[in-house]
């Protein structure tokens, strides 16, 4: 991420998910406990500690080939078909509307404006869309 420290501007690095912890091992009720104990932590995703919640392989595979590509990589707001949405860059800034489609290959969404009372579909490059 961007910071500014002592009015100069630089890349920070910065955790990729703040907040969590993923553990890959079997849980015992010990071991949950000293999980628990773990400075920062908030909150375990679970339904009772013996049955922990698990994020797919796949969705783990995925972050390491990001992580490990080397690329930059910014935090971007979960957005989901059906929610409402803003525009917060470019000549649309501040335009309200449904996400209908998202074409992750292509970088965009398509966007359903309602304007007097009718819906238009614009596409809108996905950086610039955050919930509203």
């Amino acid at each position: 991420m961007w910071s500014r420290r002592a009015g100069t501007r630089k890349v920070a690095r910065t955790p990729l998910f703040p907040g969590y912890l993923f553990l890959h091992h079997t849980m015992e009720k010990c071991g949950y406990i000293e999980v628990r104990k773990a400075r920062g932590l908030v909150s375990v995703l679970k339904e009772r500690w013996d049955k922990l919640a698990i994020v797919p392989d796949t969705e783990i595979d995925s972050i390491r080939s990001v992580v490990q590509s080397q690329l930059p990589v910014l935090p971007h707001p979960y957005l989901r078909e059906g929610q409402k949405v803003r525009i917060v860059h470019g000549p649309l800034a501040g335009t309200e509307g449904i996400l209908l489609q998202t074409k992750t290959d292509k970088g965009l969404l398509i966007l359903s404006v309602h304007l007097l009372q009718r819906s238009i579909a614009i596409k809108v490059d996905c950086t610039a869309v955050e919930a509203a």
